[in-house]
């Protein structure tokens, strides 16, 4: 077969940072820049939602370790992300790894699952922090116009059905990030960076006062849904331990990726999990996890002693905590579509920059606007079954291409190298694909839909014009006089 016409074909990663390969994005991210990037996509409405609801419904004291359990799993996908991170410098994670070492078609089908779960990813979180802010707004005595408040559908007891109209407020903060995204890297990055600082604060906060309220009572029993409770926490609290993910597609923004871009991936990890472990250490010894409650554990764990002023500036520092979120996942979701543009897998247009700000503007606004119509449209519920699959599969090729890579070709100068090969990325693939098996049927269907789509637009445009086709195509006279 012609390996121009393969839909496995590949990009040598030899020749994927040469001059020409197209636009480039402009390096303007230190090392901790990416971490903080990384720690904002990691920690959110994890430690402020999930810890709470997976206590009390999963596995009691021991979702610490469900964390660890967790972070385990994700550390082994953390290993591959960060030894691609340091060889292949470049925009879009998942996507361009797959690409390089697997093939266009197994790129592809990456890249376009990304674009919808990050996408969908935001729109949750927005969704989730215009709870929060609906909240503050009730406990202020400021109450909006129902309309305004919620998704169509999405009524409580109480409001009359076709009260709501839109959930404005998630619809304003997806375009503010989009706005935000389009100011330049470094201006986001200080914009991202500043709130990450915050959020550790608020955790930090959290731990120092809190460890002088635990009755050690509180831990026993210390397994009380079993063992097997601590094993669905960690398959609940998983989808709060990535977020590296989304930090790796800024690559080609770190001004030495190769040797920065491993050390951020490590580093955002075990920042989380360090802050994980000991604020749930502090909830648990806190309230009974009988008691814990599943919306607003931290805040309504201080009322619960008398520290209501403490509790109403947590629930503060998690609403613009958890804002941390939305930039790194549409972000990364920007930078996925940018690289598949490029790639000339989707049409030059999106792949346009700023020519001030040398950023994506183009397939940032696109995805502004698209988690916006989710967010605004769409109960939680709902968009959340958008979400998780693609990340998974993801998890899945990268941990098999740095297999696949490390073998066909060992002598690549990598900058770190994946620890305990194969052993550990394929833990990474075996509990991603077992944390599969916990997703519904119609997570399922709604993935097949939108991958269905996508062959069709792989097949009908993407493979004939992408850049490896067109560079391989013979011009029309090269078979004159044959």
């Amino acid at each position: 077969m012609d390996p121009s016409t393969s839909i496995f074909r590949r990009k040598p990663i030899e020749q994927i940072d040469e001059p020409g390969e197209g636009v480039r994005l402009k390096r303007e991210l230190g090392l901790w820049q990416l971490t903080a990037i990384g720690v904002g996509g990691i920690i959110g409405a994890g430690i402020f939602s999930l810890a709470g609801e997976v206590a009390n419904k999963s596995a009691g004291p021991a979702v610490l370790i469900s964390f660890l359990i967790a972070g385990i799993a994700s550390a082994a996908a953390a290993f591959s992300y960060a030894e691609f991170a340091g060889l292949i410098p470049r925009a879009g994670s998942a996507y361009t790894y797959g690409y390089a070492v697997l093939g266009e078609v197994v790129g592809w089908a990456i890249g376009w699952d990304l674009l919808l779960e990050y996408t969908a990813i935001v729109a949750v979180v927005a969704i989730g922090i215009s709870g929060y802010f609906n909240d503050l707004l009730s406990f202020l005595d400021v109450h909006l116009p129902l309309w305004m408040t919620g998704a169509p559908g999405t009524e409580p007891d109480g409001v009359a059905a076709g009260s709501y109209k839109i959930n404005l407020f998630a619809v304003v903060l997806c375009l503010l990030i989009a706005y935000i995204l389009n100011l330049g890297m470094r201006n986001a990055a200080r914009f991202e960076t500043a709130l990450v600082f915050l959020k550790v604060a608020v955790v930090l906060l959290v731990i120092a006062v809190g460890v002088f309220h635990i009755n050690t009572g509180n831990y026993n029993p210390f397994f009380p849904f079993g063992l097997s409770g601590a094993f669905t926490g960690a398959a609940t609290v998983f989808f709060a331990v990535f977020g590296y993910d989304a930090m790796s597609t800024a690559a080609e923004e770190s001004k030495d990726a190769q040797k920065h871009m491993p050390r951020a991936i490590m580093y955002s990890l075990a920042i989380a999990m360090v802050l994980y472990v000991l604020a749930c250490l502090v909830l648990t010894g806190m309230v009974k996890y009988t008691d814990i409650s599943p919306t607003a554990a931290f805040s309504s764990a201080f009322k619960s002693v008398g520290l209501s002023a403490l509790g109403a500036i947590i629930a503060v520092g998690a609403i613009l905590g958890i804002l941390t979120v939305l930039f790194t996942f549409m972000m990364g979701a920007s930078r996925v579509g940018f690289s598949m543009s490029r790639d000339g897998l989707l049409p030059a247009w999106f792949g346009k920059t700023s020519r001030r700000y040398d950023v994506p503007s183009r397939m940032t606004w696109v995805l502004g606007v698209a988690s916006a119509v989710i967010a605004g449209f769409l109960p939680i519920g709902e968009a959340a079954q958008l979400t998780n699959i693609g990340i998974l599969l993801a998890f899945v090729v990268v941990c098999a291409a740095v297999i696949v890579l490390r073998y066909r070709q060992p002598d690549l100068p990598r900058t770190f190298r994946c620890p305990g090969m194969p052993v550990v990325p394929a833990v990474g693939i075996v509990f991603s694909l077992w944390l599969v098996t916990y997703l519904t049927v119609e997570t399922w269907l709604r993935f097949a839909v939108w991958f269905v789509l996508g062959l069709i637009v792989y097949f009908g445009y993407s493979r004939s014009r992408s850049r490896l086709a067109t560079s391989r195509r013979p011009a029309p006279d090269d078979h004159a006089g044959h």
